[in-house]
């Protein structure tokens, strides 16, 4: 058995559960998260505390009870106080700028690039670091990683699109190569 599927969630105040069999929804000041749970898996509310419990003995069963334990606590969290990631532009002249339902980065290409907000996300820009914040921790960590994955940081002057708090390793560039070759 999972150690940390064993251990109970707590719900807050104002937040409420609702299950049915195979599907769990959490309200919540933030929104509303509803997720699939496998029949392998039995959820329980008690006291004020949510409990996942393994109903089968096959190894499969055992390693979902944990994760899904762990998908529910990060569903309470989003919809109490919610997850945000936040990205930072670093090149001359890297620019994001929120249009209506849209971001919108000029990072060095012949064009902008457009990236649509999907529902319950909000993008925040401020100098250049872009803030993404929602209440599905999953979704939120997808939108940013899709961001970076425009243009991710490369390794010789670091510019590109990376996370606030990544560190780029930086490589030496050809100069640094001849300065001890002998001369020609």
């Amino acid at each position: 058995m999972s150690k940390i599927g064993k251990q109970p969630v707590k719900l807050p105040a104002g937040v409420s559960i609702e299950t049915t069999p195979g599907e769990i929804k959490i309200k919540g000041p933030k929104g509303e998260l509803s997720r699939k749970i496998p029949a392998s898996v039995g959820v329980g509310v008690k006291d004020g505390t949510i409990l996942v419990s393994s109903k089968e003995g096959t190894k499969q069963a055992k390693s979902t009870f944990g994760t899904i334990r762990s998908i529910i606590a990060n569903m309470v969290v989003g919809v109490t106080e919610g997850w945000s990631k936040q990205l930072e532009l670093v090149g001359t002249g890297f620019r994001a700028e929120v249009q209506g339902r849209a971001l919108i980065l000029t990072i060095g290409f012949s064009h902008p690039v457009t990236i649509e907000v999907p529902e319950g996300i909000t993008f925040k820009v401020e100098k250049s670091i872009i803030t993404i914040d929602g209440a599905d921790k999953e979704l939120v960590g997808q939108i940013a990683a899709n961001i970076r994955a425009v243009r991710p940081p490369e390794p010789y002057k670091g510019k590109g699109i990376k996370y606030l708090d990544e560190v780029v390793r930086r490589k030496a560039g050809k100069a640094a190569k001849t300065v001890g070759a002998p001369p020609a």
